[in-house]
């Protein structure tokens, strides 16, 4: 009998996992092994310090974003008292797994099929060496198997319904630098011939790099956007060592629990923040605060204890989502809106402000004058009463 089984062993199932296991729970980690997510590899300092990840684990570190508008105008916003961490994915994701199977975790390889509640609860897999179903008897479950949780699809109230985006990405070669690659810079690409709803992007990985874009529109052909993005970096020629795509959520569900035994957790919750996309931290948040609520049920016998992963989430993160998905609304909708949301990168509070509030995942509130500013110069330049700044 395990305590809890986790499903999914990417960021955030790893780390409920590890979390579990190191408070003296038995925890059972499912995992399908093989699967590589679609990710630019992007983290924060805080995540670094928040869940003890060293600099062996970074690939690059990255001191500039440039952004780039639907005319090809460039914005490069220094990234200061800081950086961007990037990671890949395929070697990330096993080093969380191995880091909770160290802390006491039990790593099971398989597919979840479904959940049986007859005389006790099980969690029914197919275990990928066999081929045969398994069971894992268990007091309570966190999904957190991805976007289209199939734990959220039948146990939680509007897991079948969370609205995505489809992302793709080539991971290539990186070519040395020259004028139109850096490896120490990311590229964010606001174009609708790229993305009509969402951005492309270029983000250095060291060796390699990761090439990619996401939209909700169906009819988009993610294969020949990328190929056409790489053309414009100049990264045509450069090998391919991999592909692959996944879809990203874009709103957090309204519930995270089904009020008996499953709460779910990172992209299963659709906690990936708007706007930017970035995941990776709070898919770990998002894990640490399922931990919380299941080990709060189990000593408690109170299932309402489960609600805890939402309420403690979004008690710290609510306000930077609102923020950041007015600011898609505003600006992702056409490419004009897109000129000039790169033309209001421009402004130095806007950087500044920016990339505080990323390092650290808080609205800064240190400068309120720097805030009323920016949404000043934010109202200017969506009624068009600021001219669009050209370099």
């Amino acid at each position: 009998m395990f305590d809890v089984v986790v499903v999914g062993g990417g960021p955030s199932g790893a780390t409920a996992a590890e979390d579990l296991a190191r408070s003296g729970h038995r925890v059972a980690l499912l995992d399908r092994d093989g699967r590589i997510k679609p990710c630019g590899g992007a983290i924060p300092p805080r995540l670094m310090e928040d869940f003890h990840i060293t600099d062996e684990q970074l690939v690059a570190k990255v001191n500039t974003a440039r952004m780039i508008s639907p005319t090809g105008r460039q914005v490069d916003i220094p990234i200061e008292n800081g950086f961007v961490g990037m990671v890949d994915r395929k070697d990330f994701d096993p080093f969380l797994r191995e880091r909770a199977v160290a802390a006491g975790a039990e790593l099971f390889t398989g597919t979840y099929l479904r959940i049986e509640r007859q005389d006790g609860t099980r969690v029914v897999y197919r275990e990928k060496a066999s081929g045969e179903e398994r069971t894992l008897e268990t007091k309570l479950i966190i999904g957190a198997d991805g976007a289209r949780s199939r734990v959220g699809r039948t146990e939680v109230p509007g897991g079948d319904s969370i609205p995505y985006v489809l992302a793709y990405h080539e991971i290539i070669k990186a070519p040395p630098a020259n004028a139109t690659y850096d490896p120490v810079r990311c590229d964010v690409i606001y174009d609708g011939a790229i993305s009509p709803d969402f951005y492309g992007w270029v983000f250095p990985h060291g060796d390699s790099c990761s090439v990619g874009m996401g939209t909700e529109v169906g009819s988009v052909n993610l294969k020949q956007a990328t190929a056409d993005l790489r053309a414009a970096s100049g990264l045509t020629d450069c090998e391919t060592l991999r592909r692959e795509g996944a879809p990203i959520p874009l709103k957090p569900l309204d519930r995270w629990d089904n009020g008996l035994d499953v709460v779910l957790a990172g992209d299963a919750a659709g906690v990936v923040a708007p706007s930017s996309g970035e995941g990776i931290y709070y898919a770990m948040v998002g894990g640490r605060v399922a931990a919380t609520a299941a080990a709060a049920t189990l000593a408690t016998g109170k299932v309402k204890n489960l609600m805890l992963a939402r309420k403690l989430f979004m008690r710290e993160h609510k306000t930077v989502f609102r923020v950041l998905a007015s600011m898609q609304n505003a600006y992702y909708r056409s490419d004009s809106r897109r000129e000039r949301f790169v033309s209001l990168c421009h402004d130095i509070d806007v950087q500044r402000l920016t990339f505080e509030a990323y390092m650290n995942k808080k609205l800064v509130k240190a400068r309120p004058m720097a805030h009323i500013k920016i949404g000043l110069k934010n109202l200017g330049h969506l009624t068009g009463l600021v001219r669009e700044t050209h370099v």
